[in-house]
């Protein structure tokens, strides 16, 4: 994946949500139209505050309607303000 040509102002963090599994533990298939809102996803830039406590590349959990959604270069993200973030994933 590319970096994006944005840079995030502020305190905010742009987000590349990550798709949930499209198969259950069982087997079934689940239809895009039944899945939930991603709530993880991948750091890909953080603005320019002291404040903020990511670094690029840490997986997160975020608030399920949290941030704005919008399209670059055919790519899904999202831009939100770190306080929106609820915890970072550990490996």
């Amino acid at each position: 994946m590319n970096q994006p040509k944005i840079q995030p102002l502020g305190t905010r963090v742009l987000i590349k949500p990550l798709e949930q599994e499209s198969k259950t533990a069982s087997g079934l298939y689940i239809p895009e139209t039944a899945k939930d809102k991603p709530q993880t996803g991948l750091v890909i830039a953080i603005g320019d505050s002291e404040d903020i406590k990511l670094k690029v590349n840490d997986k997160v959990l975020f608030a399920k309607y949290s941030g704005t959604e919008f399209k670059l270069d055919g790519e899904e993200y999202l831009l939100m303000e770190c306080t929106d973030v609820l915890a970072r994933l550990l490996d």
